[in-house]
């Protein structure tokens, strides 16, 4: 058997379309002068709600502020207080501790005040590890990392 004759492609007939190679404008949504109008307007009710977030948050920081100083003799009278019931939580365990040793006086050395030429009345502020020498040591290195208000 003989195999058909292959047909050959040839181009249709009246030829090809000619082949477009003229540069196709974009098409304008809106001319110059509108999207310079457009990006002012834009800009200007921009800058007006950015100038309205600017007074809220300058009132906002007032508030703030104010309640801060408002606050901050209360917080610092509550830890004044805590402080002193801490000195004497630690007062009375070392009366409980020494209870049975013979001539301890709480707050001396067996009777001889510590410092002798402050007044009795006056506070001596005891150092970090004297203020927790009677906690967990846990609890004295979780504050040691806190900066104490002065």
């Amino acid at each position: 058997m003989s195999s058909p004759a292959k047909l050959q492609d040839l181009p249709p007939k009246g030829g090809y379309q000619n082949i477009p190679f003229k540069r196709v404008p974009a098409k304008t949504y809106f001319k110059g002068w509108q999207m310079i109008a457009g990006y002012a307007g834009i800009s200007t009710v921009g800058l007006f709600l950015y100038w309205l977030n600017v007074k809220e948050n300058h009132r906002n920081e007032i508030e703030m502020r104010s309640a801060r100083n408002v606050i901050y003799p209360l917080l610092l009278a509550e830890r004044d207080r805590e402080y002193l019931k801490q000195l004497r939580r630690n007062r009375d365990e070392e009366a409980e501790l020494m209870k049975n040793v013979e001539g301890w006086e709480v707050g001396t050395w067996y009777g001889e005040p510590v410092f002798k030429t402050i007044p009795k009345d006056k506070l001596v502020e005891p150092t970090f590890q004297e203020f927790y020498v009677h906690t967990d040591y846990k609890h004295m290195a979780q504050r040691s990392d806190v900066k104490l208000m002065n």
